[in-house]
């Protein structure tokens, strides 16, 4: 969800920034030996303006290979400034469907009242395995690609069902924003964050026109709150996604 902040005392502005989980391997496929060994890096940011936001230790973090879960022991903190995010390492040796995922401790949002959980995964084809990239993989939230989501190039649309508990979620508003590398600049603040909304089958679409890593985050208010201070508060969870684009 976007929170709105006030950049000026002395001037009425405000910015609308969007949150986003973030799992980001090295590559999006795994062609050779060479590319095996693979670094994935884990933050909580706003992606287009490359705003990053402290992250706690995730509660799990790892990889379905083939519908089996490898929960992740090598979690490594790291820092920009004072703001933490995290990295592990893994060897993709087999011809295999990676989703990589990171459930993280939930974040107070003190400037919306409630908690954000964002679910995130990404999906990496290794040795040319191709199957198995449109299967769910049991997230409390989810995005499921309908359209390959590797291997795709800049201007082509992906396509997902959004899921939360297993069943399709309709008219959940989906957020998008491109992973913002290149400090490209906006025309106005409305254009930083892309919205799309799900069908009666849970199902959006959205075409990508520049190469690099696009973020899809499944706003859903979850059934659970937390405590914090004596108060329960609301959860914003979040079923993200991120494809990487290239060109040819």
């Amino acid at each position: 969800m976007k929170a709105k902040f006030i950049l000026s005392s002395m001037v009425l502005a405000t910015s609308v920034f969007a949150h986003f989980g973030v799992v980001m391997p090295s590559s999006s496929t795994v062609n050779d030996e060479k590319e095996a060994k693979m670094s994935i890096t884990y933050r909580f940011t706003h992606p287009f303006e490359q705003m990053m936001m402290n992250m706690e230790k995730p509660v799990e973090a790892g990889v379905f290979v083939n519908g089996k879960k490898q929960v992740f022991t090598n979690l490594k903190e790291q820092k920009d400034g004072k703001l933490s995010y995290w990295t592990s390492e893994f060897n993709a040796n087999n011809p295999a469907m990676y989703q990589f995922y990171v459930d993280p401790k939930p974040y107070f949002e003190a400037a919306e009242d409630k908690f954000i959980r964002h679910i995130t995964k990404t999906v990496v084809n290794a040795y040319g395995f191709g199957e198995g990239w449109d299967k769910p993989v049991g997230l409390k939230a989810e995005i499921v690609p309908l359209s390959r989501p590797y291997a795709l190039y800049a201007g082509n649309i992906f396509s997902g069902v959004v899921l939360y508990k297993g069943k399709p979620a309709k008219d959940v508003v989906v957020e998008v924003e491109y992973y913002n590398e290149k400090g490209l600049k906006a025309p106005s603040e409305d254009f930083i964050t892309q919205e799309v909304k799900t069908n009666q089958n849970g199902e959006f679409s959205f075409a990508m026109p520049l190469a690099g890593w696009w973020g899809f985050a499944a706003l859903i208010d979850d059934d659970e709150s937390v405590k914090k201070d004596g108060k329960d508060y609301p959860v914003e969870l979040g079923g993200v996604i991120w494809v990487e684009t290239k060109g040819y």
